[in-house]
């Protein structure tokens, strides 16, 4: 299999949030995933970028990054904001925690990434930004 890497960027806006599924998608298929671990990869990365746009940038706006590297059948995703960080990544990470309490969010969006991956790992700095590294093994099932 081939190794293939892509990087992209755009704006904290909600509406770009199908179109990182989309990218997520395109490049997951060079990998020749079974239809579970396609969806299991969108949903991640949806998860990731929403968190950009929502906890990241607030009602800002900024710059969510992604790359995606395919190294034979290990699937690595990276989701970069350089918003308002998180204080403490611990309690972020555990389910229903949210800090926009005000806004229906149910909390899961990294539950649902470590979930939905096989790694998942979270860099933050307050007033930096948030970096969210996701791995999958592609094709495990088929051996």
């Amino acid at each position: 299999m081939n190794k293939n890497e892509m990087k992209c960027s755009f704006i904290s806006r909600s509406q770009n949030e199908s179109l990182a599924r989309m990218l997520a998608a395109a490049f997951v298929a060079q990998m020749n995933p079974t239809i579970e671990e396609l969806a299991d990869v969108r949903t991640a990365v949806s998860e990731a970028v929403t968190n950009s746009i929502i906890h990241g940038y607030g009602n800002d706006s900024g710059l969510v990054e992604m790359f995606f590297k395919n190294d034979g059948d290990l699937l690595t995703i990276v989701v970069k904001d350089y918003g308002m960080g998180i204080e403490d990544v611990e309690l972020a990470k555990q389910p229903f925690y949210t800090s926009k309490k005000t806004i229906d969010r149910s909390g899961m969006g990294f539950s649902v990434m470590e979930a939905f991956m096989d790694t998942l790992e979270v860099e933050s700095a307050l007033g930096k930004g948030t970096t969210v590294t996701m791995t999958k093994i592609i094709g495990a099932d088929d051996e």
